[in-house]
């Protein structure tokens, strides 16, 4: 599903219009990837937790040379769905 038919999926479902299910939408990602920046978790009670991470720096090989390569630290975004989800996706 591509965000096109999100919008369009909401839209149907709360009886929006398309450019209101768009900015709900937006705003939403908005607002998770805010809190996310700052460090904090968004727990979606019935569909999922998002936090953050430390990847550590490390050392890698490039696959087609060979060559060591410096992989820098770095912060990544997680997602843990919750049980409700995993049961919906699996049944």
């Amino acid at each position: 599903m591509k965000k096109t038919e999100l919008v369009e999926a909401v839209a149907t479902a709360v009886g929006l219009t398309k450019a209101d299910a768009t900015r709900a939408i937006d705003a939403t990602f908005a607002t998770i990837k805010e809190a996310l920046a700052k460090g904090d978790k968004v727990a979606i009670s019935g569909f999922g937790t998002f936090a953050t991470s430390k990847r550590a720096a490390r050392e890698g090989r490039n696959p087609q040379t060979g060559e060591a390569v410096h992989i820098a630290a770095r912060t990544a975004a997680t997602f843990k769905p919750a049980t409700d989800l995993k049961n919906a996706v699996n049944n």
